[in-house]
């Protein structure tokens, strides 16, 4: 494996660290703040709308050579965890994650050019999937370690590990990224925008927004649900966060593999379909703590399995605007998460179990999957007849 995509993906395991770190240590913030379990929710949609205000910022700096924009992404990485970690109130925090959202879209539109540029053309969506195992990596590891600190220690401590891999990921990209990899051809500052007048790239979008969205609905009040409803301690959390990074972990690898293999679109397809089938299992079967915790494992293993697909997917489809496009997959893809903690959270503000909030998830999936059927029906056909 080349270290370039080993530096890339230390990226994205503290952008994946700082983005779900608030699953596992939602309950401890909401004590400590003395704010309610969905009031606490908003940690989350905060970051996701700084990664939606902060990747279009790419456009402005679409002359940068990408090593230099990538170090500059790091060192916001850092500073962002520096400022949650010393949050005297709460809605400082909600600040501090807005902050630390905002370089979260910008470093993965980059990354994923660069793993392309880097990977030979038979491994390009392997090589987009290796950026992205970062992100598997800190849900498996980096995540149940910072809700563990949380618990014994304080919430504080979650963000001092994030700015201390932050720092790693500073000298890797300086170290690692070759130089030669430049900047992107400069045609203009209008012609990035080029490639939204076809319908494609919005298909796509509209499917990760829905998709990921319907998941958030469920998965940002896992922890409450696994604990209320299935009936696990609170000490148990951190064994279960690394279940569920291990589906994060197998079902990005599983759909790299499979996307070199077969169209990107149909295996995005046929993992949302999944999706829709496992959280209804989750809904009615949430009182039984250990199936609860499998349907998680599967659960999270579809979130990650869409995200090499679609990320490949918007830099095909996005000819001239590769750094919008592959920023506004993860704008699309925050944007549902943002969608899906609020609403997620509202049978709960209205008396209702956690469980509802994988039901709530249920008809945005199936508008997503919708969405990538007639992407699949109108672009990918036409993609295979070219080839």
């Amino acid at each position: 494996m080349k270290k370039s995509l080993v530096a890339l993906a230390f990226g994205t395991l503290a952008l994946g660290i700082a983005e779900f770190v608030m699953m596992g240590i939602l309950p401890d913030v909401s004590r400590y703040f003395d704010v309610s379990i969905p009031t606490a929710g908003h940690c989350i949609s905060a970051y996701a709308l700084g990664v939606c205000c902060g990747a279009p910022l790419l456009v402005a700096f679409h002359k940068y050579p990408l090593k230099r924009l990538l170090l500059f992404l790091a060192g916001l990485i850092l500073f962002g965890a520096a400022l949650s970690a010393m949050a005297q109130s709460f809605v400082m925090l909600v600040v501090a994650r807005f902050i630390s959202g905002l370089p979260h879209g910008a470093y993965f539109g980059v990354a994923s050019i660069v793993a392309v540029k880097l990977a030979d053309e038979a491994h390009k969506t392997s090589a987009v999937s290796i950026m992205v195992a970062g992100m598997t990596v800190a849900n498996l590891f980096g995540v149940p370690l910072a809700t563990a600190l949380s618990s014994h220690i304080s919430w504080r401590f979650p963000f001092m590990l994030l700015i201390f891999i932050s720092i790693i990921v500073i000298y890797y990209v300086w170290k690692w990224i070759p130089a030669s990899v430049g900047a992107l051809p400069d045609e203009g500052f209008r012609h990035q925008f080029a490639f939204l007048r076809h319908g494609a790239p919005w298909l796509i979008l509209a499917a990760t927004m829905l998709g990921n969205g319907g998941i958030f609905c469920w998965y940002s009040y896992v922890s409450p649900l696994l604990t209320s409803v299935g009936g696990f301690p609170h000490e148990a959390l951190s064994a279960l966060m690394i279940a569920a990074g291990f589906g994060m972990v197998a079902g990005n690898l599983i759909s790299g593999r499979l996307c070199d293999r077969h169209r990107p679109g149909h295996v995005a397809a046929v993992t949302q379909t999944i999706t829709i089938a496992t959280l209804l299992l989750i809904f009615l079967l949430a009182g039984y703590g250990w199936i609860s915790a499998a349907l998680m494992v599967v659960c999270t293993g579809c979130l990650f399995a869409l995200s090499s697909p679609q990320q490949f997917l918007i830099l095909k489809h996005a000819p001239g605007g590769e750094l919008l496009g592959g920023a506004a997959i993860q704008v699309a893809f925050n944007l549902g998460n943002a969608i899906g903690a609020f609403c997620g959270g509202l049978p709960m503000e209205h008396g209702a179990t956690p469980r509802w909030s994988a039901l709530v998830g249920v008809p945005f999936v199936v508008m997503g999957l919708v969405a990538f059927i007639c992407f699949c029906r109108k672009y990918e056909r036409r993609s295979a007849a070219v080839d």
